[in-house]
C-alpha cells in the first residue's frame, strides 16, 4: 500500500492549488469577551426574536416570554379544554389525598398540602414551559423539611413557629430557583442525559408503586423513607394488619385502569377512555364505599376536611437568628432537590410528546410560584412524579390542567368537601400505580444496553440509587457518572491514524476503513478533542507511543522510515497554553527523533492563539496547511526530491 505511483504537480500548479491557514484578524478584549458570555449564557438567542421589531410588538413579546400563557391561550381550542377539564379534575382528585399525606410528612397541618395545591398551581400555569406538569407537594421535600426543621424546632411543643419557618425556608428557596433562572444557568439541566432521565423516572416509578402498597393494603403505618428495602420491610412487618377488602378494591380498579389503558393503546381513538378511566374510577369508588359502607370494613377514605381558602403568610415569615440560618440551609437543599425534581419530570414528558422546555423558564416560574405560594400559607413545591404522570395519562394538552385543579381545589376548600369524604385511597393509589407502569421504560434501557454501555450504566445508577437510597441520591449518582464520563472525554480524547482511502484524496481512520493506504513515510494523526491542561499531557504521551509504533512497524517490515508527523487538527475547536507548551514540547520532541511536525487544518480559535504565542513562528506556518492532503502531498514531494533535513517548503507563498 502506499502512494507510489503519485503524480507530483509542478511548482506553479502546487502554489495555485494550495491555500494557507488564515489568521482571523485580531478582535477587542471587549467583543470576543461578549462572545463567549453569549455562547455561554444565550445559545439559544432569546433577543433574536425582538430584533427588527416595533416597541408595543417588542413589549407583547416581552410578556409573552416571561408568561407563556400570553402565547398559546389565544390558541386554545375547546378540544384542549375537554382534555385539560379531565385531567385537571383528576389530578384535582389525586392532589387533596397527596396534599394532606405529604403535609403530614412534614409535620405540618394537613390543610396545607391543599393550600399548596391551590395558588402555586395558578402561577406556574402563567409562567411555565411544560405542558404536562402537575404542581404540588412531594415527599422528599416534605420529609426533608420534617427533619431539617425539626433539629431546631419541635413540631409537637412549638407548631406555630415551626409552621413560620416552614414558610419561610419556601420562601428562600423560591429565591434561589427564581435567582438561577434568571442568571441563566439553565444549562445545568444538560446533565440530566437521556439516559439519567430513562433511569431516574423508572426508579421514581417503582418507588411511588412500592408507596402505594399502603393504600392498596390499607395499612395505617407506613415508613417515612422511600427506598426499597425500608418499604418492603414496613409492608411485610404489618402482614396481620393486611385488609382483604381494600386490597380486593384496590387490586380491582387497578385491573380496570390497565385494561382501559391497553384498549386504548390499541385503538387511539378511543383515548378518551383512558383518560376518563381515573375520574371514572374516583366516582365509582365514591360511590361503592358509600352503598357498602366499605370504610366500616377496613376502606380508608379521605374524611372530613377544614374549608377556607389560603390565610395570608408575609407576615409570618422569620428572618431573625438563630432559625434565619435553619430555613436558610433548609430551603437551599429542599430548593434544589425540588428544581432537580421538576425539571427532569418536566424534560421526561416533554420528550415523550417531542416538545421543548425553557430550562431557565422553569426555574423562574418554580420558583417565583414559591415564593408567592410561601406567602399565602404554602410549602414547597413543585412537580411531583405521581401526580404530572397522572396528569400526562390523563390526556392533558396545556398547563390549563393546573389551573383547572386550582380551581377544583379551591372549590373543594369552600363547598365541596362533603363529596370527598368517601373517596377511597385504595383507588387513588390504584390511579397511581397505573400511571407509573408506563413511565417504567425498560425498551428504551435495553436500546441504551445495545448502543451505549456507558449510557445503560448511568441508566442503571440513576435507577439503583432511586430505588435503594432515595430521589435525590440517584440524581446525584447519575449526574456524577455522567460528570466523570465528560471529564473522560475531555481528559482522555480519541486519537487515530489516518490513511488515504483509494482514488481518493480523503483521509480517513484506518481502524473504521481498513483499506486506506498509508503514506510512506509519513504518520497522520488525528486529535478528535479541544486540547486543554486537561489533556495536553495524556495527549504528548498517546502521540509518542503512536510514533514509536509506528517506527517499529516500519522496522519490523524494512520499508521507508518515518519522516513525518502530521496531526489533524480539524476537531481540536480550541487550545489552552498548556496545550501550546504541549505542542512546542513535542516539537523539539520530533525534532530530536529527527522527525518533522506538521499541522493540518488548525481552526481559528487554535491559530489565532497559536499566532499570540509565537508557535507559528516557531514551527514556521509554511508547516501548517489546510487539508491532510496537501499536508501529504507536501510530504511526499519532499520524501522524492531531497532529504528531510535540507528540505524546504514548498508553499510559502
Amino acid at each position: 500500500m502506499g502512494n507510489g505511483d503519485f503524480m507530483y504537480p509542478s511548482s506553479s500548479d502546487r502554489q495555485c492549488a494550495t491555500h494557507r491557514v488564515a489568521i482571523p484578524p485580531p478582535q477587542p478584549f471587549f467583543m470576543s469577551f461578549k462572545n463567549s458570555l453569549k455562547e455561554t449564557f444565550f445559545p439559544d438567542d432569546p433577543l433574536r426574536q425582538f430584533k427588527n421589531k416595533t416597541p408595543s410588538r417588542r413589549f407583547i413579546l416581552g410578556l409573552q416570554y416571561f408568561l407563556p400563557i400570553l402565547e398559546w391561550a389565544p390558541r386554545y381550542s375547546f378540544q384542549f379544554l375537554k382534555s385539560d377539564l379531565v385531567a385537571g379534575i383528576t389530578i384535582a382528585s389525586l392532589a387533596i389525598p397527596q396534599g394532606i399525606s405529604y403535609a403530614k410528612l412534614a409535620n405540618l397541618p394537613p390543610i396545607l398540602g391543599l393550600y399548596s395545591s391551590f395558588i402555586p398551581p395558578l402561577v406556574y400555569a402563567m409562567m411555565g414551559s411544560s405542558r404536562d406538569l402537575a404542581v404540588g407537594t412531594v415527599a422528599v421535600a416534605s420529609l426533608l423539611t420534617a427533619s431539617m426543621l425539626g433539629q431546631e424546632v419541635n413540631a409537637s411543643q412549638n407548631p406555630t413557629l415551626f409552621l413560620h419557618l416552614a414558610f419561610t425556608a419556601t420562601f428562600f428557596a423560591g429565591i434561589l430557583q427564581a435567582s438561577l433562572g434568571l442568571l441563566r444557568l439553565g444549562f445545568i439541566v444538560d446533565f440530566l442525559s437521556h439516559a439519567t432521565i430513562v433511569g431516574f423516572m423508572a426508579g421514581a416509578a417503582t418507588v411511588v408503586i412500592l408507596q402505594q402498597l399502603k393504600g392498596i393494603l390499607g395499612l395505617d403505618h407506613f415508613t417515612h423513607s422511600t427506598d426499597i428495602i425500608s418499604v418492603l420491610h414496613s409492608v411485610f412487618s404489618q402482614i396481620h394488619q393486611w385488609r382483604w377488602e381494600s386490597g380486593v378494591l384496590g387490586v380491582g380498579f387497578l385491573f380496570f385502569l390497565l385494561v382501559t389503558r391497553y384498549f386504548s393503546k390499541r385503538r387511539p381513538k378511543f383515548f378518551w377512555i383512558s383518560a376518563m378511566a381515573p375520574l371514572t374510577s374516583v366516582i365509582l369508588g365514591s360511590l361503592l364505599v358509600y352503598l357498602t359502607h366499605a370504610e366500616k370494613h377496613g376502606v380508608q377514605v379521605i374524611g372530613n376536611l377544614k374549608k377556607g381558602l389560603n390565610p395570608l403568610s408575609f407576615g409570618d415569615l422569620v428572618f431573625t437568628k438563630p432559625y434565619i440560618t435553619t430555613s436558610l440551609k433548609t430551603g437551599i437543599i429542599t430548593g434544589i432537590i425540588a428544581l432537580a425534581e421538576g425539571i427532569a419530570v418536566g424534560r421526561s414528558f416533554a420528550m415523550f410528546k417531542h416538545y421543548h422546555i425553557d430550562g431557565n423558564k422553569e426555574m423562574v416560574a418554580i420558583g417565583t410560584m414559591n415564593i408567592v405560594g410561601s406567602c399565602f400559607s404554602c410549602y414547597l413545591t413543585t412537580g411531583p412524579f405521581s401526580r404530572s404522570a397522572v396528569n400526562f395519562n390523563a390526556g392533558c394538552k396545556t398547563a390549563m390542567s393546573n389551573v383547572i385543579m386550582a380551581i377544583a381545589v379551591m372549590l373543594t376548600l369552600l363547598f365541596l368537601t362533603p363529596l370527598f369524604y368517601y373517596t377511597p385511597l385504595v383507588v387513588l393509589s390504584a390511579i397511581i400505580i397505573s400511571a407509573m407502569l408506563g413511565l417504567i421504560d425498560y425498551e428504551a434501557a435495553i436500546h441504551l444496553w445495545n448502543v451505549d454501555k456507558f449510557d445503560f450504566l448511568v441508566c442503571i445508577g440513576a435507577y439503583a440509587g432511586v430505588v435503594f437510597a432515595s430521589v435525590e441520591v440517584g440524581l446525584v449518582i447519575a449526574v456524577a457518572i455522567s460528570v466523570v464520563r465528560l471529564l473522560l472525554f475531555v481528559a482522555r480524547p480519541r486519537t487515530s491514524v489516518l490513511g488515504n482511502l483509494p482514488d481518493s484524496t480523503i483521509y480517513r481512520n484506518v481502524e473504521q476503513y481498513p483499506n486506506a493506504n498509508h503514506a510512506h513515510g509519513v504518520l497522520i494523526l488525528e486529535i478528535d478533542a479541544p486540547i486543554y491542561f486537561a489533556n495536553s499531557s495524556y495527549l504528548r504521551e498517546r502521540i509518542s507511543r503512536w510514533i514509536d509504533e509506528e517506527e517499529d512497524k516500519l522496522k519490523a517490515t524494512g520499508k521507508t522510515s518515518l519522516q513525518y508527523v502530521i496531526l489533524d487538527m480539524t476537531a481540536v475547536g480550541n487550545i489552552d497554553t498548556s496545550g501550546i507548551s504541549m505542542l512546542e514540547e513535542f516539537k523539539k520532541t520530533t525534532e530530536r527523533r529527527e522527525l518533522k511536525l506538521v499541522l493540518a487544518n488548525p481552526g481559528a480559535e487554535v491559530m489565532k492563539k497559536l499566532n499570540k504565542s509565537k508557535f507559528l513562528e516557531n514551527i514556521g506556518q509554511e508547516w501548517i496547511y489546510l487539508t491532510v492532503g496537501e499536508a501529504v502531498e507536501a510530504c511526499n514531494f519532499k520524501l522524492h526530491t531531497c532529504k528531510p533535513e535540507e528540505s524546504q517548503p514548498w508553499n510559502n507563498v
